[in-house]
């Protein structure tokens, strides 16, 4: 399991430079006028973990095969996109199909890169994407409502879960709130997802700086970071530019470059890791002389459900997990040093799986 996260942004932020760069392609057409990007592109790209490499190294693995996120690059947003103007109607609708939404921010001076509004504020870039998508929303919310007052009078008890939980969103739209605000209960968690509402979705602010900044952001950036702590979001720093440039490197000439921009690893590590966060996934392994592989889970995953994730076989006829921690596997030397020091657990249904766990599954076919 993977995931998929929208990049939003106004016109001329760097969004596409941004996709370009984190999927190695030039699918997204990035120049300096807005709605470059009409239909939405997607890449999927390998997340990077260095832990897979290692376990490949131990085990003699022939191939090495990680994880991977989807990003979709979403045409720029306007104000009034929430009525329809410049590509509002298809923004909202592709937006809807993604897990996350990363809103890029222009955090960057910069005179031959035109902006919208005219002005370099990310935090109003901020306000003005949020408000439209509260806009769309609240329009949505009050148009289902409608559609289920004769649901309702017939004693659905569907419909008034879903009334239920749209009054909820309402009313925090109407005070100028995401729905992502609206407290959810276990028992209603699967509804209120099956509304999409676009503000219920996570929000990542990515602050492209320019390549003097990227290692330790600026005054744009901070105000930024300080929004997003304002609001219990995650914000993290990005120089579009420098992971352009990047992409054009082979990994030894990347390392440099990095090293000597002052930068420990690419933006793509850490989006990636703040994603992770934001939607709590984790990473197991699976791990053999054929193959490493590595394979993404909602934190909390019981081991049936991980091992559904291969295959819906695995959890339908799931015995058991062998199971051995990511440190023991490394630190003895593989699967038979662990088992033999007693480092190999035999878990049931009920294991929940942890980040890092090295596991073979046994089920009936």
């Amino acid at each position: 399991m993977g995931f998929r996260m929208g990049i939003v942004g106004l016109p001329n932020v760097g969004k596409s430079t941004l996709f370009n760069a984190l999927t190695r392609t030039a699918a997204a057409q990035a120049a300096n006028f807005p709605f470059c990007t009409i239909e939405p592109n997607v890449g999927d790209v390998a997340v990077p973990d260095a832990r897979l490499d290692r376990l490949a190294e131990i085990a003699g693995s022939k191939q090495i095969i990680p994880t991977r996120m989807t990003f979709v690059d979403i045409a720029g947003l306007v104000k009034g996109a929430s009525k329809g103007e410049g590509l509002g109607n298809q923004f909202l609708a592709n937006i809807r199909e993604t897990d996350a939404i990363a809103h890029v921010l222009r955090c960057f001076e910069d005179g031959d890169v035109t902006h919208v509004e005219g002005r370099v504020d990310p935090v109003a870039d901020a306000e003005v994407i949020e408000t439209e998508l509260m806009l769309a929303d609240l329009e949505s919310v009050e148009k289902r409502r409608a559609g289920l007052v004769r649901k309702l009078k017939g004693g659905d008890k569907d419909a008034a879960q879903a009334d239920r939980l749209l009054a909820a969103a309402q009313a925090a739209l109407e005070e100028g709130r995401p729905a992502r605000t609206v407290p959810v209960d276990a028992e209603d968690a699967r509804a209120w997802r099956l509304l999409q509402l676009l503000t219920a979705k996570p929000v990542l602010y990515v602050c492209n700086v320019d390549e003097a900044s990227a290692a330790s952001g600026n005054a744009f950036s901070e105000a930024v970071a300080a929004m997003a702590t304002e609001q219990g979001a995650a914000s993290v720093v990005i120089s579009a530019q420098i992971e352009e440039e990047i992409s054009k490197l082979e990994p030894e000439e990347a390392e440099m470059f990095l090293s000597e921009m002052g930068l420990e690893e690419a933006g793509l590590d850490r989006l990636i890791r703040a994603g992770y966060a934001l939607l709590h996934l984790e990473t197991y392994f699976t791990v053999g002389p054929k193959e490493a592989r590595a394979w993404t889970i909602p934190q909390g995953t019981p081991a049936p459900k991980a091992a559904g994730v291969i295959h819906g076989d695995f959890e339908k006829g799931f015995i058991r997990a062998e199971t051995i921690a990511y440190e023991d596997f490394v630190t003895l030397g593989g699967e038979q040093a662990a088992k033999e020091a007693g480092k190999m657990r035999a878990e049931g249904k009920t294991y929940i799986v942890k980040d890092g766990d090295v596991l073979h599954f046994l089920f009936n076919t």
